[in-house]
């Protein structure tokens, strides 16, 4: 059972109340009604412009208050947008105008008018406000600082341009999906907790479990590898842990990582299958995030018609760079500032491939006619470098082991991983990993990691 609130918009919603209950019958599917009457015939903010000259409920959050020559204007915010609102002196309305503060939840009802000069192209003459959320003295103002803001992450992602990111933010993960899915590929979870260090031991967070030390997983690859010969075609989007103290503007401690493993799959194929990806999920934000991507100052035909990736191999990209005066040499890594060097001089993405081995994990395959360098590949994006790390699997369990023991580390903590890639009906495979807030930073045109994500994970900060 329920309790039917106040009537308060009208007596008609009373009646469309019950009608509704009766008609999909929730008295008896014991269903739970949660509806508010003032609540129930609330418009989004997206659809105004739909109810020119008719009156309408809206429900959101005070973004902005100013009185003007005996106005109240409140500029409201929901999930879809703002719109204008005004409150004349003599309205009853008024008062409640009057006592209203930024940040305050209300429901509002008004006339929509068309006004030019309003943003969105709408206002809304208010007859009725009813406060349902009275908020204290908003505390962020022009002058806050950087710090605070990130102290109180918790409010100050209510902002118009952290909204805008992370719509961005649902629409890439939502794309993904929908790209993995359409392409036969199931998903699948891994565990987050490892008893090997995985990439890099020095770089992962150490944890006691129970009586026994494990690992938080950077990546869930080495057990994907162990699902493809009862799956085949897998992906994954989990959060990745690393204890980078790095604090650079790419970085983060928790991040979201997009991996795929598939099996028969080489070299050249995986190359063709990421191109295809990143451009689906590209042309999809294009298009379900426009106005966002227009707001942050971003073109959203850019990213619905990339042309084909250029691609270069790791020793043509040492003699460019040294080319254009970088101090470099073969089997450097390259920084930061190489991978936007190469990339952003094509305004592109940019594969790199070939990699030297004793650059790359243990786990990936040589190649035969150069053993000095490994089928792997690095995805660059135009202002952002590496966003999309892959390789084909090595199925070769002594050279791995070799590897390993170079690396300085137990290969008999391994013996499972050589049962699945080598041991038991091995076949060849490859799989990648994309970094999602990286790829979000290049949709948005964001300068930091810390944009993307609502509550971002650093070396010097874990709250709120």
């Amino acid at each position: 059972m329920f309790m039917i609130k106040e009537i308060w918009w009208n007596k008609r919603c009373y009646t469309r109340l019950i009608k509704e209950i009766l008609v999909n019958k929730a008295w008896q599917q014991k269903v739970i009604v949660p509806i508010f009457s003032r609540t129930y015939l609330a418009k989004t903010i997206s659809e105004i412009s739909k109810f020119e000259g008719k009156t309408i409920k809206l429900r959101g959050w005070i973004a902005k208050k100013r009185t003007l020559k005996g106005r109240i204007f409140l500029v409201l915010r929901d999930s879809t947008g703002t719109v204008q609102t005004i409150t004349e002196d003599k309205s009853k309305a008024y008062k409640t105008a009057e006592k209203i503060t930024t940040e305050s939840s209300a429901f509002i009802r008004g006339k929509v008018v068309k006004d030019a000069r309003a943003p969105g192209g709408y206002e809304v003459k208010v007859s009725d406000i009813h406060i349902v959320g009275l908020a204290e003295t908003w505390p962020i103002a022009r002058d806050t600082s950087a710090e605070f803001l990130r102290d109180i992450r918790h409010l100050s992602l209510r902002d118009r341009k952290t909204q805008a990111m992370l719509k961005v933010r649902a629409a890439t993960f939502a794309a993904y999906h929908e790209c993995m899915t359409g392409l036969g590929y199931m998903e699948h979870q891994s565990p987050s907790f490892t008893p090997t260090p995985g990439e890099s031991g020095a770089e992962t967070f150490e944890v006691k479990y129970f009586k026994e030390k494990a690992y938080l997983t950077q990546t869930w690859q080495l057990y994907a590898e162990a699902m493809l010969p009862i799956m085949e075609k897998i992906y994954c989007v989990a959060p990745a842990y690393r204890a980078d103290k790095s604090m650079t503007s790419r970085h983060l401690t928790e991040f979201w990582m997009a991996e795929v493993e598939t099996a028969w799959q080489e070299f050249p194929e995986l190359l063709g299958m990421m191109e295809y990806i990143v451009k689906f999920i590209s042309t999809k934000v294009a298009k379900t995030c426009r106005k966002e991507l227009i707001f942050l100052g971003q073109d959203p035909k850019y990213f619905a018609t990339l042309p084909k990736f250029k691609r270069l191999k790791y020793r043509e990209a040492i003699s460019e760079l040294k080319k254009g005066g970088f101090k470099v040499k073969f089997g450097d890594d390259l920084g930061t500032v190489e991978e936007k060097y190469l990339v952003d001089k094509r305004k592109i993405p940019l594969f790199i491939t070939h990699y030297p081995t004793k650059l790359k994990a243990f786990y990936m395959k040589r190649d035969p006619k150069d053993k000095s360098v490994v089928f792997a590949s690095d995805l660059m994006l135009p202002g952002i470098g590496e966003t999309i790390g892959s390789a084909e699997r090595s199925t070769d369990f002594k050279d791995v082991k070799k590897r390993l023991k170079a690396a300085g580390e137990d290969p008999k903590v391994y013996e499972w991983y050589f049962d699945v890639v080598s041991r038991y009906g091995a076949v060849p495979h490859s799989g990648f990993g994309l970094g999602m807030e990286r790829l979000i930073m290049w949709f948005t045109g964001a300068e930091s990691v810390k944009e993307v994500i609502a509550f971002p994970r650093t070396p010097t900060r874990f709250a709120p």
